[in-house]
């Protein structure tokens, strides 16, 4: 049965460092209970207790499943795959350690390339990575889910995302194909795969015997080609509002949902919008969204 959560990034506790301040970890849960989730993912290390005893009771006070944790590694450089991996296995061991079990959500190193960051969203296959460059990556990818399973039991998903190097449909595409299904999964992004030139529609159809994870964020029509338009580099696209509350942008989550239930996906659903200071109260943000998916029969 699908289970709807939401993540921390709502209320703006976000993997890169941009100005402002976010809310506490006890009221950010509060507030995903209060407007009807049902779990969350970790968010940045530290922001929840990283005791699994502390945390686990936190998260049951609340009555929240823990979905997962986010971990970004710098896969283009393979010096970066070992402090990557011990990040990913820290996390891993906090993850099983709550009982609640999850998954890591690897991730490119996003926004700390210079390009990539700037032409996010506009991304052209010239902008992409070598052969060579590619099997460091998919290596990197591979070599953590692999240890990750080995010592706590856990899945690793691989979560495509606009300013890294695996952003457009064809990269995922070249990913998933150097990695081993058994090993790696796809935490699929409706908003990063639009922003980044695909339907998400299709991209389940493409990728679905895939994906072990879901992101439900919306990508604003309007914003996305002011984007293109004014060449905003990916922060200033979040900044602006790139992606909007559900149902307000362009992402087609009906038929979405039509595809998730065609591939029998009964997982959880996270639901993500990039809230940073100043961008309106999460909470309310969170109730609308929540309201929507109900609304859509979720």
């Amino acid at each position: 049965m699908i289970q709807i959560a939401n993540a921390p990034c709502s209320w703006g506790v976000l993997e890169f460092g941009l100005d402002g301040k976010t809310g506490e970890c006890t009221r950010v849960l509060d507030e995903m209970q209060e407007t009807g989730y049902a779990g969350t993912e970790l968010g940045d290390w530290g922001f929840m207790p990283t005791d699994p005893e502390s945390l686990k009771s936190v998260l049951t006070a609340r009555q929240l499943h823990l979905l997962g944790g986010f971990v970004p590694v710098a896969l283009t450089r393979p010096e970066g795959h070992e402090p990557g991996l011990a990040n990913a296995l820290r996390t891993a061991r906090l993850l099983a350690g709550t009982a609640n079990g999850g998954r890591i959500i690897l991730a490119d190193d996003n926004a700390t390339e210079a390009d990539r960051t700037k032409k996010a969203g506009r991304i052209q296959p010239s902008d992409g990575l070598t052969p060579e460059q590619w099997k460091v990556f998919a290596d990197g990818v591979h070599r953590i889910a692999l240890r990750v399973f080995e010592e706590t039991g856990l899945q690793t998903v691989f979560h495509h995302h606009c300013a890294g190097y695996v952003e457009t449909p064809d990269e995922i595409g070249i990913l998933l194909d150097l990695t081993d299904p058994d090993i790696v999964g796809l935490c699929f992004d409706t908003g990063h795969y639009r922003f980044g030139g695909g339907d998400p529609v299709e991209g389940i159809q493409k990728y679905g015997d895939r994906i072990k994870h879901v992101h439900f964020k919306d990508c604003h029509p309007g914003l996305r080609k002011q984007s293109a338009q004014e060449n905003w580099d990916y922060l200033q696209s979040v900044g602006n509002g790139v992606f909007c509350e559900l149902g307000r942008g362009e992402v087609d989550f009906p038929g979405v949902l039509a595809g998730l239930r065609k591939i029998e996906y009964d997982d959880w659903i996270v639901v993500e919008q990039d809230i940073l200071p100043g961008m309106g109260k999460p909470l309310d943000s969170a109730r609308r969204n929540r309201d929507y998916l109900k609304s859509i029969g979720v």
